[in-house]
């Protein structure tokens, strides 16, 4: 069984704490006593650490060693159209554990109104939502968020592959698009439209401005199942060159 890992502010001199709801979990929840060992992270290295002591919402750790971590096989920036908070909240989490390193939203036209102005209020439930899937996946860094963009900005977003989600039947399918020569050093911006899909207004501003479009399928996905489908088609296609490298 994986060992828990948790997030802290920082290590310093062999030694790190643990605040606030995530100590109390630690104590009240797992009841953790010292002396055990768990994984934790300064959002940059993975650490094996023991347990010392308790105390007021507070929890003290004695760094053990740097442990290797798991990264992902590519750098990956995700760009969602805002859609329903419980939904995208979901992306939210799902994105952190398929390696997501940037999170973007998006106001598209089709966006409901009023979560433009709603959104701003959720930043830091959302950032919060990051580092506790970042935890349950035991990645060393969790995903940076991006205040919400107006979609003539999050297109002027760089990277090496710029794709963009399109129920557009002349679309071609997303694998099509991945390149044959992939390395951990690539980069990819995927965007994902709202509920109802992309204006054609949006959809001629994303080609103009070089985004390629690119499909899943003909069948009509909701926004949430195409991000994920998209992350980890993307995902795994870059994990097989890893895989080869380190078999080759």
């Amino acid at each position: 069984m994986a060992r828990r890992m948790f997030y802290v502010d920082e290590i310093r001199s062999g030694s790190a704490t643990l605040r606030g709801e995530s100590a109390q979990h630690l104590r009240k929840v797992l009841r953790a006593e010292p002396g055990q060992r768990f994984e934790i992270s300064d959002n940059q290295s993975l650490y094996l650490a023991e347990l010392v002591s308790y105390g007021k919402d507070l929890a003290e750790f004695a760094i053990v060693s740097e442990i290797d971590a798991p990264r992902a096989p590519l750098h990956l920036h995700l760009l969602p159209a805002l859609i329903k908070f419980d939904r995208f909240e979901w992306i939210l989490e799902k994105a952190t554990e398929l390696g997501v390193e940037l999170i973007t939203p998006v106001y598209a036209l089709r966006t409901d109104k009023g979560l433009d102005q709603a959104a701003v209020k959720r930043m830091d439930r959302w950032s919060k939502i990051l580092a506790e899937s970042g935890q349950q996946s035991r990645r060393a860094t969790r995903p940076v968020l991006h205040p919400p963009v107006r979609l003539t900005d999050a297109l002027a977003s760089h990277a090496s592959l710029r794709f963009f989600l399109d129920e557009d039947p002349a679309a071609p399918p997303l694998l099509s698009a991945i390149p044959p020569e992939r390395s951990s050093a690539d980069s990819a911006a995927l965007l994902i439209g709202p509920e109802g899909g992309w204006d054609e207004r949006e959809r001629a501003l994303s080609i103009s401005s070089g985004w390629t479009a690119v499909s899943l399928g003909p069948q009509i996905l909701r926004a949430e199942t195409a991000a994920v489908a998209a992350l980890a088609a993307i995902s795994c296609a870059w994990q097989t060159v890893s895989i080869s490298t380190q078999t080759g």
